[in-house]
């Protein structure tokens, strides 16, 4: 492991244990898939470990919120103000809402792994190995592997290894959900973050193990279902099924709530597959184009994400799948092997409102009248 650390670590942690010393809030904000959620959950309990109490835990409906920190979070949230808001696996790519959280009286931390844009976002501090003079040698971690290495600054030696271990179960759990590379820091975490699954001792993790489908022997087979249920959770109270299941204590209830998110996981499958159906029938016409690039206003957003990496395998060519809404549409972007889709929206992004994350697997929001002018530019940056 490298001796330098990551760009802020030690700024963060300072800040993070002043607001804890001095009974600030603090609030927790998180992407909705299991790598905001298990970002959350380590940091959350990281601060329960220093004496602390996080005041408030939020996840944006994809749906109805779309991606990132948005206005009618900052909206609900403004009775906590002032407090430090710790933004986790989102809000990189969040200039204009992170300004207007300032104005509302909060103090902002984003710690993030999806690419850095033109410039950082107006937060107090950023954590991001992809930003500007960090020399960290590693920089593919899933936000989860971030706040780990976050962590073991933050505690220090108050680091045991029952802590440890649990938290190394959620950055190998979000390392796969992320499909981050399985090399280097990424690979320690999965080592030892899947062995320490076998024996785990959170209650929305040892249902898995009791359920018939799962190999006792396949801890990756076990880590996939858990992925792929948590996936399927949607948000309630602002609040993911996802980071429910998995800070459950009692038994009963996480084996309650993992049966109805199967049902639901079961559900969201088929659906997928018929997204996928739907888009092969419209290329048809289209297979010329250098990419492909459909939306609807009956495609949940939260299927466009898995629908497209199957598409992108289909075709091996760029994939743009958006949910259209009365005046937006979000959108999920996925490319083949050596094309970089965050570029070619930098590219394109005076049609776009938010957009943002890693070169193969990314996002955007649109205004609809942008759509067809986004789409001919993305073909001519692709033909170029």
């Amino acid at each position: 492991m490298s001796r330098v650390e990551i760009k802020n670590l030690k700024k963060a942690a300072e800040r993070i244990k002043k607001a804890v010393k001095e009974k600030e809030r603090i609030i927790l904000y998180g992407d909705a898939d299991l790598d905001g959620v298990s970002a959350v959950i380590i940091l959350k309990e990281c601060i329960k470990n220093l004496g602390g109490k996080v005041t408030a835990v939020y996840f944006p409906d994809r749906e109805t919120e779309g991606y990132g920190i948005n206005e009618s979070a900052l909206a609900y949230l403004k009775k906590y103000a002032p407090a430090l808001l710790v933004v986790l696996d989102c809000g990189i790519g969040n200039f204009k809402e992170v300004k207007l959280a300032k104005k509302r009286g909060f103090e902002v931390m984003i710690i993030d792994h999806h690419k850095v844009l033109k410039k950082l976002p107006a937060a107090s501090i950023v954590v991001n190995p992809h930003q500007k003079g960090d020399k960290y040698p590693f920089k593919e971690f899933a936000a989860a592997g971030v706040v780990f290495k976050f962590v073991e600054v933050l505690l220090g030696r108050k680091l045991t290894s029952a802590l440890r271990n649990n938290f190394l179960e959620l950055a190998a759990l979000a390392t796969l959900a992320d499909m981050m590379p399985q090399e280097k820091d990424n690979a320690e975490f999965l080592e030892k973050g899947l062995a320490s699954l076998k024996n785990t001792v959170r209650p929305g993790l040892k249902v898995f193990w009791q359920m018939d489908s799962i190999d006792k022997d396949d801890v990756r087979q076990f880590a996939q279902k858990v992925i792929s249920v948590c996936h399927s959770g949607g948000t309630k109270n602002h609040l993911n099924e996802g980071y429910l299941l998995l800070t459950l204590v009692s038994e009963k209830e996480a084996e309650d709530l993992a049966q109805d998110l199967l049902e639901k996981s079961y559900l969201r499958q088929q659906r997928i597959r018929e997204i996928v159906e739907e888009v092969e029938e419209r290329v048809l016409t289209k297979l010329k184009e250098p990419i492909i690039f459909e939306g609807s206003t009956s495609w949940p957003v939260l299927m466009a994400g898995p629908a497209t990496s199957k598409i992108v395998r289909i075709y091996k060519k760029p994939v743009f799948l958006y949910s259209q809404r009365k005046k937006d549409s979000q959108g999920a972007v996925r490319t083949p092997e050596g094309v970089d889709g965050v570029k070619a929206m930098i590219h394109c992004s005076k049609f776009l409102e938010t957009y943002g994350g890693h070169p193969r697997a990314a996002g955007f929001r649109i205004k609809n009248e942008n759509l067809e002018k986004f789409k001919k530019c993305l073909i001519r940056y692709f033909q170029d």
